[in-house]
C-alpha cells in the first residue's frame, strides 16, 4: 500500500468517524429530550458529513 492510499484511507476514516460522531451526539441528545442540539447535530450528521465521507 502506497503512502497516498494510507492517507486518503486515513482521511476518509476521519470524515466517518466525525459523521458517526455527530449522530451519536445527537441521537443523545434526543433521547435526554434535546430540541435545539439534537435536530442541528442530526441534520449536520445526515445532510453533510456522511455524504461528504461517501464521496472522500
Amino acid at each position: 500500500m502506497s503512502n497516498s492510499e494510507t492517507s486518503s484511507r486515513r482521511r476518509a476514516a476521519l470524515w466517518w468517524g466525525a459523521a458517526l460522531l455527530a449522530l451519536g451526539i445527537g441521537y443523545a441528545d434526543l433521547a435526554r429530550g434535546g430540541i435545539t442540539v439534537a435536530p442541528v447535530m442530526l441534520v449536520l450528521g445526515y445532510c453533510v458529513l456522511v455524504p461528504l465521507a461517501i464521496l472522500k
